[in-house]
Formats: structure tokens, C-alpha cells, sequence
């Protein structure tokens, strides 16, 4: 039944299952936990956000004191704002999946033995932010997230209606300049490697913050808004127009919708009509209101 649906069915029907959902969940923070125990670990690298600061603190008690501190405990101690943050303004069920993830990747990067695979830096920097984006990509596919700073980069964009890429980057900028001043700046550099792979990977695969505009040259112009708005939620704007070779009316429609439905949406126009000529582009900011679907 799966192969039946497309990419977005199939994702939302993963959704709809929680224990689908946790076990997906769990995959990620095995796959997370292998990655830092595999990679990270070897390179000495230290990525952004929470799961960065916490390599950086155990450093820190390692090298300066003499401590050897559990991974487990900073990393939860160092997500329990966030947290709070999921829990009060985000989704209860989002949270506690996210906790979820949290949890078992703390306890999995404790228990699981470090592996060298190679010790090539570069190709830790880049293989191990292909496997980090990954990781953080599947959680944010089935509306969880890793912790740390996407509780607040998500708080920030559907409650505040703010850009949150510059906080984060300063975030992570704060981690590096630490990290190079005290451990040496060629690891702070391959952490930047690590982070632009990461975040790279991130893009490509979890397109719900992304949209897309659309303008559909057609004949059956209400039909098709109304079928954009039954799959997005979003609405449209009709506009009239004259072809210019033929001089036929024709109406053109507009609408800006969530990446991650584009495909379907520019599948069912042609449904609606075969002869649509549609002009689909990227969309670097919306300002007003734009319909994100509740995180639960």
C-alpha cells in the first residue's frame, strides 16, 4: 500500500501511527549516537547546538579537571529549557517524542564504543554532517526534533513569525569561538565544515519552512483554487489575462504553498486540467500570513 502513495502520503500516514512515529524516532537516535561515537568523536569535532555544548562541557571537565562527566547528564540538563520551551508553546505530543530522542541518544552515545571508521578529518567533517542532517531530518519529518536549539528555532518560526537562522548561528558561532580558543582552531574550522554539510543535508531532505510559488495559466481557475486550498490550507489569488498570441481571456492563478505539497499540488492541477501551463520558483521570504500545519 505504501508504494500506492506519494512522498507526502506516506509521510503523513508515518504521522498519523504513533508508534510508527517512535520507532522511526529511535532509528534516528541510534543512527545520531553512531554518528558521534563514529565520527565526531574521532575527528574531535564539535557540532552546533546542544549535542555540540555537551561534547564541549565533557571536554572541558576532561582536559581541565580530570572529570569524566556522562554524556547523558549534561545533554539532558543542557535541554531541559528547551524542553520546557516544546512543552508550553510548541505540541505536547511533539515534546515528548523529541524527549524520546533526547533520552535514548544520550543513553546510546554512553553505551555504544567508539569505532574508527578513518581518520581523515575532511571526510569526517563531511560524511559526519551528511549522517548528523540526516538524523535531524527524519526526527523533523515525523514532527519531533533532536533538542537543543531547534526547540527554539521552531518557537521562533511559527510563534513569533521570526527569521531564527541568524540566533542560531550566533549560538553555534559562541560554541565554535569557545571550542577554537581552547582546543585549537583547525577543530573549530572542520566543525564548520561539519555544520554547512549538516544543515546542506537538512535542506534537502525536510522542506516544511520552504515555499514555493506558483503561477497556473488555466481555464478552470475557481476549480483549481479550490483544490489548493483542500490540499494546503493555503489560499490563491485569481488574476485575469489575455494570451498573447491567441488574444483568448485566460486567468491566472497565484499562491505561495508549503514545499513539501508543491509536488502534489502541481500533480492535481494537471489533473484539473491538462492544458495549464504552470510557473513554479523558490521563495525567499513571506511577509503576512501563511498557514503552517499545527505541530501537535
Amino acid at each position: 500500500m505504501l508504494k500506492l502513495l506519494n512522498k507526502e502520503e506516506r509521510i503523513r500516514l508515518l504521522k498519523n501511527n504513533m508508534g510508527l512515529r517512535a520507532t522511526v524516532i529511535a532509528l534516528a537516535s541510534l543512527l545520531m549516537a553512531t554518528n558521534i561515537n563514529t565520527f565526531v568523536h574521532t575527528a574531535g569535532l564539535f557540532p552546533g547546538g546542544a549535542t555540540g555544548l555537551t561534547l564541549l562541557v565533557q571536554e572541558v571537565f576532561a582536559d581541565f579537571f580530570g572529570i569524566t562527566v556522562p554524556y547523558t547528564a549534561i545533554n539532558i540538563l543542557i535541554n531541559s529549557v528547551p524542553i520546557y520551551i516544546g512543552f508550553k508553546y510548541i505540541g505536547k505530543k511533539f515534546t515528548l517524542l523529541s524527549c524520546g530522542f533526547i533520552v535514548l541518544t544520550s543513553v546510546l552515545t554512553d553505551i555504544i564504543p567508539y569505532h574508527i571508521i578513518t581518520q581523515d578529518v575532511l571526510l569526517i567533517s563531511i560524511f559526519g554532517g551528511m549522517m548528523n542532517g540526516a538524523a535531524i531530518s527524519i526526527c523533523l519529518l515525523m514532527d519531533a526534533t533532536s533538542g537543543g536549539t531547534d526547540f527554539v528555532a521552531i518557537y521562533l518560526s511559527e510563534r513569533r513569525g521570526i527569521d531564527s537562522f541568524n540566533v542560531i548561528l550566533f549560538i553555534n558561532a559562541c560554541i565554535l569561538a569557545a571550542a577554537g580558543m581552547m582546543f585549537g582552531w583547525d577543530k573549530a574550522l572542520y566543525s564548520i565544515i561539519f555544520q554547512f554539510t549538516s544543515t546542506a543535508t537538512i535542506h534537502v531532505l525536510y522542506r516544511k519552512y520552504q515555499q514555493v510559488t506558483f503561477f497556473i495559466v488555466t481555464t478552470r481557475a475557481d476549480e483549481i483554487c479550490k483544490a489548493i486550498y483542500e490540499v494546503s490550507n493555503h489560499g490563491a489569488t485569481i488574476l485575469e489575462g489575455e494570451g498573447s498570441y491567441s488574444h483568448c481571456e485566460r486567468n491566472v492563478v497565484y499562491s505561495v504553498v508549503s514545499s513539501a505539497e508543491s509536488g502534489r499540488i502541481a500533480n492535481i492541477v494537471k489533473e484539473i486540467d491538462p492544458e495549464a501551463f504552470m510557473n513554479m520558483f523558490k521563495t525567499d521570504r513571506v511577509i503576512g500570513q501563511f498557514y503552517h500545519r499545527p505541530t501537535d
